[in-house]
């Protein structure tokens, strides 16, 4: 198949009708002088007719084109039924009166591969043998010689026709050059194009301009969308290159299939992260790598307008801290409100960042929504500060990496993660809450066992992606009980053992060349491999709070609304427990208390300390039991 435009203005709908009559014309003539007995006259094939230009595109010879003809003559032209009812008494257009009206010819352009049948121009039907098989034209292509252009309904759910929606960035730009120049050099057959990268819609609108650029149309399709039955796929690749040529189209075929896109003759784009490599030859692969830091700000720039101007260096750390594609640059600006304050504009613009970036983890991991606040935290100084310090790392971050020119230097171990060890309750969570409230961006949880497999490579695969999502969205990662994940690398005895030390290798990697904070928690301090210890920037431990320490976390464990009469927390100090126990504690006590309705008492906090006791499998003291005396 060939790379062809649709029927051009000059070729009026009216002027390809008129060549398609003539043709119409010509066969019933043939059929008549059959009928008579008479050798029928030859066929010459109407220069004004949309035949020329499918013998163009689906290299049909001259019998194939009459045999084309005959069969659209006797599905549109009634006369032509007639015609054939006075040559076989059936009003059949059947091989039998095509071999007598064609020749012998016929076999050969009837084969399954031959261009009639391979592309679905027409259809052998009927349960009879092959001599007296009805030709059926497919619709599309009877449309197509009455000139008619329209999206084949049997493509329509699963093919979407794009268009450029956006500038393209120089880098976009350069690549849809790229493209055009290459299907533009004359060669047997049109190179695919691999085109690789995580910015989706960036490609979409690279392949939408070079497609305008040739006067194509794009068609998208994604691997997804595919059926899965094998002849489906390839008949559904069959109509969709026949529509590609027919429409003037070029395709962009999004993700991994393996086969597909080696089925399409027509121009092909395929889109994916790291496209496989087809069968199909010649290969141009092209990379739309990710925007730079300055490339973010100017695309920043642009989109905002004089507006830019005013944020100053706040539109320095959003383009630093949200690595977003050029499409969420343009989507977040978009939801400002042009009624926004000059002093409430740089807010407005971090959140609309914030939540353009969300999409990138959502679905990969959980996003943790708190009001957490310092006033919540209750820990020694010591680790208050270091906290403290460790939020003024994040908000200065561009500055000192940017500005200050330690990324140009070396864009390794820039990032700022993090170890919080310690036993079970004692605040790590919150404290990552606290910090994400603090600097205004989400925390994610990660699933471990959503992470981990036991088939190599997967793991790497499955963090990749999570680190790769975090880079874009900007946000803070929280890895619980990493321990699990990040433990010691083991003494090599088998094959087994050598692959999890590669395994936490190549974490380790990942950690030190990830831009954001990382937060991994444990229980066990000691179970950190000393390997990674080094590689974390900042290491807390939280220790079991004392007497002093449960008591302020009991002050400030009700909020303001919550009513209570006669609590003492110096008295509730003597329970030993964590904060998180103490918080489950107090949460239980406020059901209880509310199910009487009354205030929260020290009565409802023994019940509910019972409760949480018994959950722990902890033993009530005597002492404890002081508190409530």
């Amino acid at each position: 198949m060939t790379l062809t435009q649709p029927p051009g203005p000059e070729m009026t709908l009216a002027l390809l009708r008129e060549g398609l009559e003539d043709a119409l014309e010509q066969t019933r003539s043939r059929l008549r002088a059959l009928a008579a007995g008479q050798t029928p006259p030859p066929f010459a094939v109407p220069d004004s007719s949309v035949l020329p230009r499918l013998a163009a595109i689906f290299h049909l010879n001259e019998p194939e084109l009459e045999l084309l003809t005959l069969s659209a003559a006797a599905e549109l032209d009634p006369a032509t039924g007639e015609a054939i009812h006075a040559v076989n008494g059936t009003g059949l257009c059947d091989t039998a009166l095509a071999q007598r009206l064609l020749g012998p010819a016929i076999w050969d352009a009837l084969v399954p591969e031959a261009p009639l049948r391979r592309w679905r121009l027409l259809e052998l039907t009927g349960n009879g043998p092959l001599y007296q098989q009805t030709l059926c034209t497919d619709e599309r292509i009877l449309h197509t010689l009455l000139g008619n252009t329209y999206a084949d309904a049997r493509l329509t759910a699963v093919v979407r026709t794009l268009w450029q929606e956006a500038d393209l960035t120089s880098r976009e730009r350069t690549l849809a050059g790229q493209i055009t120049e290459a299907w533009s050099t004359p060669l047997d057959r049109l190179p695919v194009i691999l085109l690789s990268g995580t910015d989706a819609a960036a490609k979409r609108n690279t392949a939408a301009a070079a497609a305008q650029t040739m006067g194509l149309s794009l068609f998208r399709i994604r691997a997804e969308d595919l059926p899965t039955a094998r002849a489906e796929r390839h008949a559904l690749a069959v109509l969709l290159d026949r529509e590609l040529a027919l429409s003037g189209s070029a395709l962009l075929f999004e993700g991994t299939d393996e086969g597909f896109a080696d089925t399409i003759t027509g121009p092909t784009i395929v889109s994916a992260e790291d496209p496989a490599l087809p069968e199909r030859a010649p290969i141009l692969r092209l990379d739309l790598p990710e925007a730079s830091r300055a490339e973010r700000r100017t695309l920043w720039h642009t989109a905002l307008g004089h507006r830019a101007d005013i944020l100053g260096p706040a539109l320095d750390r959003i383009s630093s801290q949200f690595a977003l594609a050029p499409s969420a640059i343009r989507a977040a600006t978009a939801t400002l409100d042009r009624a926004t304050l000059p002093e409430a504009l740089a807010p407005e613009l971090w959140q609309a960042a914030r939540l353009q970036g969300r999409r990138a983890l959502d679905g990969l991991a959980d996003r943790i929504d708190s009001n957490a606040r310092w006033v919540d935290l209750v820990l020694p100084q010591d680790q208050l500060a270091l906290l403290h310090d460790l939020t003024g790392h994040m908000r200065d971050a561009w500055v000192v990496n940017e500005s200050w020119g330690w990324r140009g230097k070396s864009p390794r171990g820039l990032g700022a993660a993090a170890l919080f060890a310690g036993p079970s309750g004692t605040g790590k969570t919150l404290a990552a809450e606290v910090l994400a409230g603090e600097l205004q961006l989400d925390l994610y949880r990660i699933d471990l066992s959503q992470i981990v497999s036991k088939y190599i490579g997967e793991t790497e695969k499955n963090l990749a992606r999570i680190f790769t999502a975090a880079e874009h969205s900007g946000a803070i990662l929280l890895f619980d009980e990493a321990d699990a994940l990040f433990g010691k690398r083991s003494e090599v005895k088998d094959s087994h053992d050598r692959y999890a030390n590669v395994e936490v290798s190549y974490l380790l990697q990942r950690m030190e060349a990830y831009s954001g904070l990382a937060i991994l928690t444990t229980n066990q301090k000691g179970a950190v491999d000393t390997a990674f210890l080094r590689r974390l920037r900042y290491v807390l431990t939280f220790p079991f709070p004392d007497t002093a320490a449960r008591a302020e976390i009991w002050r400030r464990i009700f909020p303001e609304n919550t009513p209570t009469e006669g609590l003492s927390p110096p008295s509730l100090a003597r329970l030993s427990v964590a904060g998180g126990s103490i918080r489950s504690i107090a949460l239980n006590a406020a059901y209880l208390a509310a199910q009487a309705p009354e205030p929260v008492t020290m009565g409802h906090i023994r019940r509910a300390a019972r409760r949480e006791y018994t959950k722990l499998e902890k033993p009530f003291t005597n002492a404890e039991m002081e508190a409530f005396r």
